[in-house]
């Protein structure tokens, strides 16, 4: 619990790499017991990340979470999730033994399977709503500086949400995703209109391999360099659009981002399936590393 003083410890891990600098970061608060919503998100501000992840309550191998981005609480963070399970584990926060824990967010309690030093997360259960028109489609790539023709029609578009409503839009390749230069002003707006917190821009360069860039300019994130949350959704697009096998069993895809913005990494999304094709899970994973770690004080400077 942070004492009268309000010196909060915290980390700043970098997800979905090995490398400090690369990957997405967040801070991280293990002990946020007795904080209050204002305090974390006073925290958050301060510590100048996109997103932050506090622990403020745990037992065994559960532990009570709540993620924040710039302007404000969401239900879940697949970066910070992955961040924080492994630095729990590297803290000694959980016995060497224990290879599973499970996060208690706002929305549900995932699971998370620890192994060789890689962190699997479970997402939120995937819900879809209808996919936008194509007239909105050509609406959002314009205001990314480019046309309809950069849009591939052979793959999903559509809103999916693990967490966050996400419009996923495809294009016709990998160099087309980079060349993107989106009015951040206009997409937020944009966003906003439509009712979605991220646009996951993504394109095929292999079986089952995807290279992408997230843009939140509505959570005060102009882009974010290597995403979870959106992943594990298109995960979940994919796979109710067939284009990745449907099989009773699991299907693992490879997702890369952050070459853009000089910190790149790698996301492994896995899509499990019942004995019908039916969705019955997706997971998230990936490494991280401890990149800072520090104090802050309330009304203080971090240290």
């Amino acid at each position: 619990m942070p004492d009268a003083s309000h010196r909060i410890p915290y980390l700043l891990v970098d997800a979905f790499t090995d490398v400090p600098g690369g990957g997405n970061r967040v801070a991280l608060v293990l002990d946020a017991r007795g904080m209050t919503t204002e305090e974390m998100q006073l925290v958050a501000t301060r510590l100048g990340q996109p997103q932050a992840a506090f622990v403020t309550d745990w037992d065994g191998t559960g532990f009570s979470v709540r993620f924040f981005a710039a302007n404000g609480e969401v239900e879940f963070s697949g970066h910070a999730a992955v961040a924080l399970a492994l630095t729990l584990a590297r803290e000694e926060k959980l016995p060497a033994s224990i290879k599973k824990l499970y996060l208690r967010t706002i929305g549900e309690s995932l699971t998370v399977e620890l192994e060789d030093g890689r962190a699997l997360v479970q997402s939120p259960s995937p819900r879809f709503r209808d996919p936008p028109s194509w007239k909105v489609l050509q609406e959002f790539i314009e205001v990314m500086g480019a046309n309809e023709r950069y849009l591939h029609r052979g793959l999903p578009y559509g809103i999916t949400f693990t967490g966050l409503w996400t419009l996923f839009m495809p294009v016709v390749a990998p160099g087309l995703v980079d060349a993107l230069e989106p009015d951040m002003e206009k997409l937020a707006e944009l966003s906003e209109r439509l009712e979605v917190a991220t646009v996951h821009v993504y394109a095929s360069y292999g079986p089952r391999r995807f290279y992408a860039r997230t843009f939140a300019p509505a959570l005060g994130i102009p882009e974010d360099p290597v995403t979870g949350s959106p992943n594990a959704a298109l995960g979940a697009l994919l796979a109710r659009a067939g284009v990745v096998p449907r099989w009773e069993g699991a299907v693992n895809l490879t997702v890369t981002q952050g070459h853009r913005m000089g910190g790149p990494g790698q996301v492994e999304v896995r899509v499990e399936y019942g004995p019908a094709g039916n969705i019955l899970g997706v997971f998230i994973g990936g490494t991280a590393v401890v990149a800072e770690n520090g104090v802050v004080e309330l009304g203080g400077s971090p240290n």
